[in-house]
């Protein structure tokens, strides 16, 4: 069995596992280099992963119902959240734009078998957004799409599979509030020394911080791939003094 399947069939697995009765199973999955970073600074775009390792990721967009980027990550890549590099049927595109940035000629505005769901806090829609569904939720205290709010809506819309590719505010986001259900990690053999895929989950102790368990990892060509499932507020034994 190749790695890909059975990083495949522990996804599917897990899924089974782990249903929610409000929202979608999220699966986390990005590109870093060695210290974390996932581009040189934020907006911009760089490509990490390796032929192989972009043929994983599409591998597994092909088994999640959808497929979920924020407007950050649609600036600075222009991505078309398909799959391309195997068989497998796309996964419904949908991004968090909680002001409505997505331009008009945006390749997810002109998508030829599906229409790109767009999640948003604004209230406004102007005529070049019409090729979009737009759907307007709550937003949290920052102004941003209550990610809570979104998975119920995906939930109710028939997404019982998510995969969360970025950028890094979404990672953020979906880690903080403790969403993540599983992750798949793409680690290429670059220093980069740019925007880290993590800023601050603002828990308030090492007891608190999410817990990659069980954990695999393998070789992808160059790069190195792990995944896992994520583990909350793990309670961590009490220790006799004298470690």
């Amino acid at each position: 069995m190749s790695l890909n399947q059975q990083i495949e069939r522990w996804i599917i697995e897990q899924r089974v596992q782990c249903r929610h009765k409000d929202r979608p199973f999220v699966t986390l999955s990005y590109a870093q280099s060695w210290d974390g970073s996932i581009t040189l600074h934020s907006g911009e775009s760089l490509a990490l992963s390796g032929d192989q390792s972009l043929m994983l990721t599409h591998q597994l967009r092909s088994i999640h119902d959808g497929i979920l980027v924020g407007i950050g990550t649609v600036l600075s890549d222009n991505p078309r959240l398909n799959v391309r590099q195997c068989p497998g049927p796309d996964p419904q595109p949908i991004v968090l734009d909680a002001n409505l940035r997505i331009p008009p000629d945006a390749r997810l505005c002109h998508l030829s078998d599906k229409r790109c769901w767009v999640m948003t806090s604004s209230g406004g829609l102007s005529p070049e957004h019409t090729d979009l569904e737009i759907i307007r939720l709550p937003g949290d205290a920052g102004g941003r799409v209550c990610l809570h709010e979104a998975m119920l809506e995906l939930k109710q819309r028939g997404i019982h599979s998510l995969m969360v590719e970025g950028g890094a505010n979404v990672i953020t986001g979906f880690l903080k509030q403790k969403l993540v259900d599983a992750m798949v990690l793409t680690v290429a053999p670059r220093l980069v020394g740019g925007y880290k895929a993590v800023a601050d989950l603002e828990f308030g102790s090492k007891e608190e911080l999410p817990q990659i368990s069980p954990m695999f990892s393998g070789m992808l060509g160059d790069d190195l791939i792990m995944w896992g499932k994520l583990q909350y507020n793990i309670t961590v034994p009490a220790t006799d003094g004298n470690s």
